[in-house]
C-alpha cells in the first residue's frame, strides 16, 4: 500500500463514521481503539476529544501541535463515501476529515520514524457548534502540559493547502429598538420601532470594509446586519425591532474597543447585547518553525484568514497558531462535499517533509 493510499483509506474510515456536532462519541471511540495498541507516550481523552503524543517529550526539540476537529455539520444530502476521479466524497471530506487522516497518519508514522519535533495531535469535538460549547477548552485542561509546551499549532482547517495566518474575530450582537404599539391605520398613535432603527441601518449600510495590515497581510473589518426580528403583526406598528449584527474584527482588538465601535453606531436610539464573541488570532508570521514549512512546501501561497478558526482560541491561550490544510474552502458545509485527492497527496507530502526531514535537507 502506498503512503497516499494508506491516508485515503484512513480518511474513508473516518468518513464512514457519522459525527455530526454533539454526536462524536463513536468517532472518538474509534480513534481511541486505533491509537491505544500503538502505545503512544500520551493518550488522553476528555469528553469526546483526544490528545495524543507518540513519543516522550524531548526538551531539545521544539513542539509542533497538529489540530483537527472530528465533527461535521448535519447531513445535507445523500453523499455516500466514494472516489470518483480526483475526488473523494463524503460528509466532512474537506471540513475536515481528510486533514484528520493526514494528521493521524503522521502521528502514527512518528512511532517508527524519528520526527524533528515533539509531535502532538489534538482531535476535538463540537467545533462546528457555538464557541462556548466547543470541547477545545476541555482537552486543553486535560492536556495542559502539552499545550504549554507547544511552539506552533497547526489548525488543519480547509485552506486549499495555502498558509493562512491569523484570523479575524467574530462578534454577534443583538441590537434592539423599542417603540410604542399602534394600529397601522393610525400610526401616529404609536412609535414605529422599525423606523426608529432606520438611522442605525443607514450608518451600517454606509460602512466600507476597513483594512488592517499585519506582516504584509491585509485583514478587513466588516459589520453586517444578518437577521431581524420584531414583535407585532402585519397590521400593527411594532413596539420592538431586533437586528443581529455580525462584527468581523481585526487581530489585536480587545472587547472594550469592540463595544466602543458598537456604541458609536447604535447611539442612544437603541441598546445592544453581545451574545457571542470569538477572539481574533494573532498573526505569527515571525514564528521560527514557519521557515522549515516553507522549505518543505517549495512554494506556498500565504494569505490572511478572513474568517474565524480556533487559531483565535489558541492565540488567547498564548499559543502561536496557523491555518493550513488540504480541504477545499469552497467545499466546506456544501451538499455533495468532496476533497481533492491531489490536495491530500500534497498535504501529506509537505507535512512528511516538514516533520521528518533534516532542517537543511534539500526540498524537492
Amino acid at each position: 500500500m502506498t503512503d497516499l493510499e494508506r491516508v485515503l483509506a484512513l480518511c474513508e474510515s473516518l468518513l464512514a463514521i457519522p459525527s455530526v456536532t454533539g454526536e462524536e462519541a463513536a468517532i472518538a471511540d474509534w480513534l481511541e481503539r486505533r491509537l491505544q495498541p500503538q502505545a503512544p507516550d500520551t493518550l488522553l481523552r476528555a469528553g469526546n476529544s483526544l490528545c495524543v503524543a507518540p513519543r516522550a517529550f524531548d526538551q531539545r526539540k521544539p513542539t509542533l501541535m497538529l489540530v483537527g476537529h472530528t465533527d461535521t455539520v448535519p447531513q445535507l444530502d445523500d453523499n455516500p463515501v466514494r472516489r470518483d476521479g480526483d475526488r473523494l466524497y463524503g460528509l466532512g471530506a474537506s471540513d475536515m476529515k481528510a486533514a484528520d487522516a493526514v494528521l493521524l497518519d503522521v502521528i502514527e508514522q512518528s512511532r517508527v520514524r524519528e520526527p524533528r519535533f515533539n509531535l502532538v495531535g489534538v482531535l476535538y469535538a463540537r467545533e462546528e457548534g457555538p464557541y462556548a460549547a466547543s470541547e477545545m477548552p476541555l482537552i486543553h485542561a486535560a492536556a495542559r502540559e502539552w499545550f504549554e509546551r507547544t511552539d506552533l499549532a497547526v489548525c488543519m482547517e480547509p485552506t486549499d493547502n495555502a498558509l493562512e495566518l491569523g484570523c479575524v474575530g467574530t462578534l454577534h450582537a443583538e441590537v434592539v429598538f423599542t417603540g410604542r404599539r399602534a394600529h397601522s391605520a393610525r400610526p401616529w398613535q404609536g412609535e414605529n420601532a422599525i423606523h426608529k432603527a432606520a438611522p442605525f441601518l443607514g450608518r451600517l449600510a454606509a460602512l466600507k470594509r476597513e483594512p488592517h495590515e499585519f506582516h504584509g497581510l491585509v485583514f478587513y473589518e466588516v459589520l453586517s446586519a444578518t437577521m431581524v426580528d420584531f414583535r407585532g403583526a402585519r397590521n400593527v406598528v411594532p413596539d420592538r425591532f431586533q437586528v443581529n449584527v455580525n462584527y468581523r474584527f481585526a487581530p489585536g482588538k480587545v472587547e472594550s474597543e469592540l463595544r466602543a465601535r458598537l456604541d458609536s453606531l447604535v447611539g442612544d436610539a437603541g441598546s445592544y447585547t453581545i451574545v457571542d464573541l470569538c477572539p481574533a488570532g494573532r498573526v505569527c508570521g515571525d514564528n521560527p518553525l514557519l521557515a522549515a514549512l516553507h522549505r518543505a512546501a517549495g512554494s506556498m501561497e500565504v494569505r490572511a484568514k478572513q474568517a474565524w478558526t480556533d487559531v483565535g482560541r489558541l492565540s488567547q491561550m498564548g499559543i502561536d497558531a496557523i491555518n493550513w490544510g488540504p480541504g477545499a474552502t469552497a467545499q466546506a458545509h456544501q451538499a455533495g462535499e468532496w476533497v481533492s485527492i491531489e490536495a491530500v497527496a500534497r498535504s501529506r507530502s509537505v507535512l512528511e517533509s516538514w516533520v521528518f526531514e533534516a532542517p537543511d535537507a534539500p526540498q524537492g
